[in-house]
């Protein structure tokens, strides 16, 4: 299937040249990304997604990015792609031209904006993790910033993989749980979902935004504390939350298998219950 990419108001086919070799996002990823899921041909949570991009871009010293602009993208990637019940889109948001290290001196900056957007499988039910020997630097000038340098994901990620699980997950420099390569991680403890604050240096994920807020409107149990990895290896159930897996028990932490539980199946179900009503909420 030929990759559609909406690159600066053009349609193009994204395994053709589309960016300059000289774009400072791809020299040294000075830029920002969102990732969302499209539902029927719909992208879900724009309004939010759009807002923490800002936050990033803000982060890095980058002037405001264009919604409507954005927005113009999502809309001509989904409707070169019609019949997509469930995708994953993505769009980024480079300085544009620069030079070779990591100053823009003298270059100025015209941003540059990419759009693209490709089905999806459903998740499974539940998934296995692995936690990597690597650490999130809460104290890093981009904690908490999605950004398009993400070389550390990338060698996270892969080292899951190589042992069966989906998904990586960090500590911070403190020792205390983070956060995962792109999820975010709740722990239930005392029959409470609790995750870590995000100045424990996790990313302030839409779908953990949601989460939170639509549980508590549920009256479940959930709050934001710092999580040591001694709660984790002692949890009574784990859960992840991310644009495109939504909410997604855990089943194994490494060698620790885990039994979905009912905390974790009533903040599911209570999520779905909101997220099939409100494409934007």
């Amino acid at each position: 299937m030929k990759q559609i990419v909406w690159v600066d108001g053009d349609l193009c086919d994204g395994s053709v040249p589309s960016v300059p070799a000289l774009d400072h996002g791809f020299v040294v990823g000075d830029g920002v990304f969102e990732a969302t899921k499209v539902i029927d041909g719909q992208a879900f949570a724009m309004s939010r997604h759009l807002a923490r991009m800002d936050r990033s871009m803000a982060g890095l010293g980058l002037p405001p990015a264009d919604h409507d602009l954005v927005r113009e993208g999502v809309r001509a990637v989904l409707e070169a792609t019609p019949g997509m019940p469930l995708g994953k889109l993505r769009w980024w948001v480079t300085a544009g031209l620069g030079p070779l290290g990591s100053g823009r001196d003298g270059h100025g900056i015209r941003l540059r904006y990419h759009v693209a957007a490709a089905p999806i499988d459903r998740r499974p039910d539940s998934t296995a993790v692995h936690v990597v020997p690597w650490t999130r630097n809460e104290l890093a000038p981009t904690a908490g910033l999605k950004t398009t340098s993400y070389a550390d994901n990338v060698i996270a990620l892969a080292a899951a993989q190589r042992v069966g699980a989906s998904e990586a997950l960090f500590a911070n420099t403190r020792g205390d749980l983070a956060e995962g390569t792109g999820s975010n991680v709740f722990v239930v403890t005392g029959g409470v979902a609790v995750t870590p604050p995000l100045a424990s240096g996790a990313l302030a994920g839409v779908t953990r935004a949601l989460v939170l807020e639509w549980a508590r409107d549920a009256a479940l149990p959930v709050r934001e504390d710092i999580v040591s990895m001694r709660m984790l290896a002692h949890a009574e159930e784990v859960f992840l939350t991310s644009s495109t897996r939504d909410v997604q028990a855990v089943h194994a932490v490494d060698s620790r298998l885990l039994a979905p539980g009912p905390i974790t199946a009533a903040i599911a179900a209570a999520f779905q219950a909101r997220a099939g009503v409100l494409i934007d909420p």
